[in-house]
C-alpha cells in the first residue's frame, strides 16, 4: 500500500475528495491516499509541495504558477474547478468603510505572501485603477481565524478571501461584505512533485480517474446541497447557489488560460518572466 500525501482547504471545493476517502475507493489500487488540511491556503501548499510533506495539492491557479516561475518543483496536471473563484472583498462590522474606493490604500489582510489573497488583492487594485505601489498595503493574518482577530482589532482594514466559506462570518455580523472579486480565470487545479510523477505515474493515473468519476456526477448525488450544508456550516440557499455556479473539471489546463494567467500575472509585477506550457504542465 503507498502512502500520498495531499493538501486542499477545508472548503466545499473539496467535498468530493472526503467522500472518496470515505468511502475507501483508493485502497483497491494499493494508494494509502492521506488528506491534509491547509488553513492556510496557497501559500501554505506551495510550502508543503516545495518541502515534500504533500505529493499532491487542491491549489488556486495563479498561486501555484506564480510559485512554479519561482522554483517549485512542480506541475500542474488538470483543472480541478473549471469556473472562477469569487473572492469576497470583507471588512470589519463595526469598520469605517462601506465601498471599495475606500479601501484604497488600506491594509489588505493576507494569509501569507504569495497566497490567493495576496494576488487577488493585486487583482481587485487592478480592477478598480488603483496604483498597485502606493495603494496596496499587506498585513498577513495566516489563515481565515487570523483575518477575524486582525479586523476586528483593527490591524487590518479588509480581508478577501471565497464569498460562500465566508459568509456565516457575514451573516453573524462578524464581517460586512462590500464588494466581489472574481478570479478572471478557472480558480483550482491539481498540481503534483515531479518527483512523484516521474516515479508513481500509474498511482497519480487511478488517483485522478476515481476522483474525476466523483466530480463529473458531483452535483447529481442525493442531497448533496444538504451534506454540504450540515458540514461546511452554511445556509442551505447559499450552498445551492453555490452550486449553481461552480463547475468542476476532468480536463488538462489548456495552453490559452496558462498565457492568460501568465499575462495577467506578468503585468501586476508578481511573476518576474512567462515560461514556456509545458514547465508549468504536465499531460498524464
Amino acid at each position: 500500500m503507498r502512502k500520498v500525501n495531499i493538501g486542499g482547504v477545508p472548503e466545499h471545493f473539496n467535498l468530493a475528495w472526503y467522500l472518496t476517502l470515505k468511502n475507501g475507493e483508493y485502497k483497491p489500487k494499493g494508494i494509502n491516499l492521506r488528506w491534509h488540511d491547509y488553513y492556510g491556503g496557497t501559500g501554505a501548499m506551495c510550502k508543503a509541495l516545495r518541502s515534500g510533506d504533500i505529493d499532491i495539492a487542491v491549489i488556486l491557479t495563479e498561486g501555484i504558477i506564480k510559485d512554479i516561475i519561482a522554483g517549485n518543483p512542480s506541475k500542474i496536471v488538470q483543472t480541478f474547478v473549471q469556473t472562477p473563484l469569487i473572492w469576497g472583498i470583507h471588512v470589519a462590522q463595526n469598520s469605517k468603510f462601506i465601498s471599495i474606493e475606500e479601501i484604497k490604500g488600506t491594509r489588505a489582510a493576507i494569509s501569507r505572501y504569495g497566497s490567493g489573497s495576496h494576488l487577488m488583492a493585486y487583482i481587485n487594485a487592478k480592477n478598480n485603477g488603483w496604483d498597485l505601489n502606493k495603494d496596496l498595503k499587506f498585513e498577513v493574518i495566516k489563515n481565515l481565524d487570523g483575518a477575524i482577530t486582525g479586523l476586528t482589532n483593527g490591524d487590518a482594514d479588509y480581508f478577501m478571501w471565497e464569498k460562500f466559506t465566508t459568509k456565516p462570518l457575514v451573516d453573524d455580523g462578524t464581517f460586512r461584505r462590500i464588494g466581489n472579486c472574481p478570479s478572471p480565470w478557472p480558480c483550482f487545479v491539481i498540481a503534483v512533485r515531479e518527483e512523484f510523477i516521474q516515479n508513481h505515474k500509474d498511482d497519480l493515473k487511478s488517483i485522478l480517474e476515481i476522483i474525476n468519476t466523483t466530480t463529473a456526477d458531483f452535483k447529481s448525488i442525493p442531497c448533496i446541497d444538504k451534506t454540504i450544508a450540515n458540514r461546511y456550516d452554511q445556509k442551505l440557499e447559499d450552498v445551492q447557489e453555490w452550486l449553481s455556479l461552480t463547475e468542476w473539471s476532468q480536463e488538462v489546463i489548456d495552453e490559452k488560460t496558462i498565457e492568460n494567467v501568465q499575462n495577467e500575472l506578468l503585468k501586476l509585477d508578481i511573476i518576474p518572466k512567462k515560461v514556456k506550457f509545458a514547465d508549468l504542465v504536465t499531460i498524464i
